[in-house]
């Protein structure tokens, strides 16, 4: 078995000496493309095509699902997040009939649907007012989930405890909706005014002012009221005065907020704005006339009116003593004469002209921005190293307060205000946010470590097994070219022979050749006999 694996060895090694650089790459290169052949259809023969079975379902729900699967020995994949769960593709429709007649999927919110199933006696009024409470949140979160461009939403209200004596004034009820959004949806006015209506008409004692609607990226939406305005504008009301400086401050926070959260992050960016608001409201009458044409100060000519007269003939010259220097008289004696000659001409004008007369009723501003701060804390990129932000993105978190703050202020004080007063109103600072809180982290949604250690190992067996059948195949081709080499040498001594051939002389024949070829054999094969005789 030594010699016959020497010879193999040696039969191989001349085989594999003997092929140029072209044969032994088209060898290496089928070998190779063999196995990756192998590998492509094992994989597409045994792959499973998964389709979603059900999505954004809670995890509870999930686990029901899974268990009912289980149950019945169907493959199936729980999507990270644990919220959705999918089958393969084939399944999907006999499924979704089959779970549909047991009852899934469950939304596992209480409606109004509940008392009318549950409906009995022994429930307390703490668990009918809780039950209540749920229902009513469900029914509102699926109205608004009406409304074109909203997804989901989730609803929490809070109502007051009723008072024990009918004289204790009754508590308003306040309401926060999550909204889940389509992506890049922007909502009209009349669509967040429909929100307000529904949440504030929906529960009692809840008041539009009560109501915090936001959306999955923490973007509210106010309600735009023209009343804040009408009252800050009289001055008379400080609660509303002071309300709209809020509001004011608020929105300039929010934009700062999310610029400067696109740029850096939404958790390393903290901003306060505060502003010093005019309330004084100026009501005139004026009343103004202009010319038409400015430049030449001239109006539009509606009429014309040109008188000429003129004189020439010979009469008396005038005599006597004029009114003015008769002083004795309190008569005249001017006359004039019959001889003489005299020139007269006269020469009249009359135009009238229209001009634009201006009637204004001027209200001013309800307010006015006289002084604005903000004031920014930013997170560097490595937390307790402040020199890890660029200086130039600094500057330009500097330049672009500045900005906001030069459009803001009122633009009689902003045109007075020079760069480094503007800077002034602006605090940008640099360090560390300790107090910010902890989100919980995400699942990322990755192929596990195990996975790529068990693709490994088939790989590596797949190439194993090929290997060994493919040495098994050549050794068996091996062997049978030896055993045709032998059966061609036979017959070449049978051809060459001129002797008879009988059954001794054929033996003698092979005895001397496997003398010649195999010595050790031989020598093995007469001890044998000796042995035996």
């Amino acid at each position: 078995m030594n010699e016959r694996l020497t010879k193999i060895k040696t039969d191989s090694t001349r085989f594999w000496g003997s092929r140029t650089k072209a044969q032994k790459g088209t060898l290496i290169g089928s070998l190779l493309g063999i196995i990756i052949l192998a590998a492509v259809i094992t994989y597409f023969a045994t792959r499973v095509t998964y389709a979603p079975l059900y999505s954004d379902l809670s995890t509870a729900e999930v686990g029901k699902i899974k268990e009912t699967l289980d149950a019945q020995g169907t493959k199936y994949k729980i999507a990270p997040g644990g919220t959705s769960i999918l089958v393969p593709e084939n399944q999907v429709d006999p499924l979704l009939v089959q779970l549909a007649s047991e009852g899934f999927p469950q939304s596992g919110k209480i409606d109004y649907s509940f008392f009318s199933q549950n409906a009995g006696f022994g429930m307390t009024d703490n668990e009918f007012s809780v039950l209540k409470l749920a229902s009513t949140q469900t029914e509102l979160a699926n109205l608004i989930k009406g409304i074109k461009g909203v997804k989901d939403a989730k609803v929490m209200i809070t109502l007051p405890e009723e008072g024990v004596f009918v004289s204790d004034t009754q508590q308003p009820a306040s309401a926060s909706i999550v909204l889940n959004t389509e992506p890049g949806y922007q909502f009209t006015e009349t669509q967040i005014q429909t929100l307000y209506n529904l949440a504030s008409k929906s529960v009692p004692n809840l008041t539009p002012e009560n109501i915090v609607i936001t959306n999955q990226y923490f973007e509210y939406y106010d309600l735009q009221s023209t009343n804040t305005a009408t009252a800050g504008a009289s001055g008379a009301d400080v609660n509303q005065q002071l309300t709209l400086k809020k509001q004011i401050e608020r929105d300039l926070q929010r934009q700062v907020q999310t610029m400067l959260g696109t740029l850096m992050g939404a958790d390393k960016v903290a901003v306060v704005v505060t502003t010093d608001i005019d309330f004084t409201q100026e009501q005139r009458e004026e009343n103004l006339v202009e010319p038409v044409d400015k430049e030449n100060m001239a109006g539009i000519q509606i009429s014309a009116q040109r008188i000429s007269e003129t004189f020439t003939g010979t009469g008396a010259a005038a005599s006597g003593t004029p009114e003015a220097e008769n002083a004795t008289d309190n008569f005249t004696n001017y006359q004039s004469g019959s001889t003489g000659d005299g020139d007269y001409e006269k020469t009249e004008e009359t135009i009238n002209n229209e001009v634009n007369r201006i009637k204004r009723q001027i209200v001013e501003s309800p307010y006015r921005i006289r002084d604005l701060g903000i004031q920014v804390m930013v997170e560097p990129p490595t937390a307790n190293d402040a020199t890890t932000l660029p200086t130039n993105v600094q500057q330009d978190i500097q330049s672009m307060l500045a900005s906001i703050v030069r459009t803001s202020i009122d633009k009689n004080e902003a045109g007075q205000l020079t760069d480094a007063q503007i800077d002034q109103k602006i605090n940008v600072t640099v360090q560390q946010l300790n107090g910010k809180a902890q989100l919980a982290s995400t699942e990322t949604s990755k192929i596990p470590w195990w996975v790529y250690v068990i693709g490994g190992i088939l790989v590596a067996a797949i190439i194993l097994l090929a290997f060994f059948i493919l040495r098994s195949r050549k050794q068996n081709a091996t062997e049978e070219n030896m055993i045709l080499e032998d059966q061609e040498e036979i017959v070449e001594v049978e051809d060459i022979s001129t002797e008879k051939e009988t059954e001794s002389t054929v033996r003698r024949k092979q005895l001397e050749k496997m003398a010649k070829d195999k010595p050790d054999d031989f020598a093995k094969l007469l001890r044998t006999w000796i042995t035996e005789d």
